[in-house]
C-alpha cells in the first residue's frame, strides 16, 4: 500500500530531513516509527530536503509498505506513539503507485520569521532569527521593493550556496511578501522549486536592502549576474519553515 502523508516538525534537533549515517534525521525517525507501527519495513520519500535546523509546518511525503494493512485515516494515530515530541504525522490518505512527492509538486511556500527587537524572546529560541538592529517602516518598504524584482522566472544562481550539484538553476517565484506585525517580520515566498539555501540568501539580501547596503534597484543586475558574491548574506536556518506544498 502507498500513502500520501503530511508531517510537521521542529528542525532544531534534526540534521535535516534526509537519512545520514550516525545523525538524527526526520526521515530516520519516521522510518523507525513506521516500521514499528506496521511491523514491516517501510519506505519514506520526501517532497524535498531540508537543512539542519529548518522546520516544517506541512512537509509532504509518500509512505510505501508492502503488506501494510493500516487504514489511511488511522495511520496518524497508529504511528504517533512511536514518534518523538518534535515530529508528528498528522494526515494520510491512500495514493496511486505512480505518485511522487518530489516530482509531482506544483508549488512550495516557505515562511521565514524574524524577531526584530533589542531583547530576545526565549520562547522563540530556534524558531526565528533574532535581529536586534531595528528595521524601520522605511526599511520594510525597501524590502518590498526589492522583493518585487525577485518575483518571476529567473536563473537564481546568485541565490544558491556552493555545494549543490543542481544543473538547472532556473526557478519561477510566484509570490514574495514582507509583512511586519509588532516585533515580528514574516517573509513568505512561493515558487515551483528552490535552490540550495535560496530562501535564506534571499532573506539575507532583503535585510541588507533594509539597512541600505544594497539598493532595491540593484536586484535585477544581481540576478542577471548569476554571481553569488553579489547577493547578500545567508540568513540563519532558525527562522525557516517549509510552510505549504501544493500538488
Amino acid at each position: 500500500m502507498k500513502y500520501f502523508a503530511k508531517i510537521k516538525y521542529l528542525g532544531s534537533g534534526f540534521h535535516g530531513f534526509q537519512v545520514q549515517p550516525g545523525l538524527r534525521t526526520v526521515q530516520g525517525e519516521l522510518n523507525n516509527a513506521l516500521n514499528q507501527a506496521f511491523g514491516l519495513p517501510c519506505k519514506v520519500t520526501g517532497c524535498s530536503r531540508t537543512d539542519a535546523g529548518v522546520h516544517a509546518n506541512e512537509f509532504c511525503l509518500a509512505v510505501e509498505c508492502d503488506g501494510g494493512t493500516i487504514p489511511a485515516d488511522k495511520l496518524p494515530i497508529a504511528v504517533a506513539r512511536f514518534l518523538p515530541p518534535d515530529l508528528c504525522l498528522f494526515y494520510a490518505e491512500e495514493c496511486d503507485n505512480d505518485f511522487h512527492p518530489r516530482y509531482d509538486v506544483k508549488e512550495k511556500e516557505y515562511l521565514y520569521r524574524i524577531i526584530n527587537r533589542p531583547i530576545y524572546d526565549p520562547f522563540e529560541y530556534g524558531r526565528a532569527w533574532f535581529l536586534s538592529r531595528p528595521i524601520t517602516d522605511r526599511g520594510i518598504e525597501l524590502m518590498r521593493s526589492a522583493a518585487a524584482h525577485i518575483v518571476g522566472r529567473h536563473d537564481f544562481s546568485c541565490f544558491m550556496s556552493e555545494g549543490s550539484d543542481t544543473e538547472d538553476t532556473v526557478r519561477n517565484v510566484t509570490a514574495l511578501s514582507v509583512e511586519k506585525d509588532g516585533d515580528f517580520i514574516e517573509i513568505r515566498i512561493s515558487a515551483d522549486g528552490f535552490l540550495y539555501n535560496m530562501v535564506r540568501i534571499i532573506v539575507g539580501t532583503l535585510t541588507e536592502v533594509a539597512f541600505g547596503r544594497i539598493s532595491p534597484d540593484e536586484i535585477p543586475a544581481i540576478i542577471e549576474s548569476c554571481d553569488r558574491s553579489r547577493a547578500g548574506m545567508t540568513a540563519p536556518a532558525d527562522g525557516l519553515f517549509l510552510n505549504k506544498v501544493s500538488y
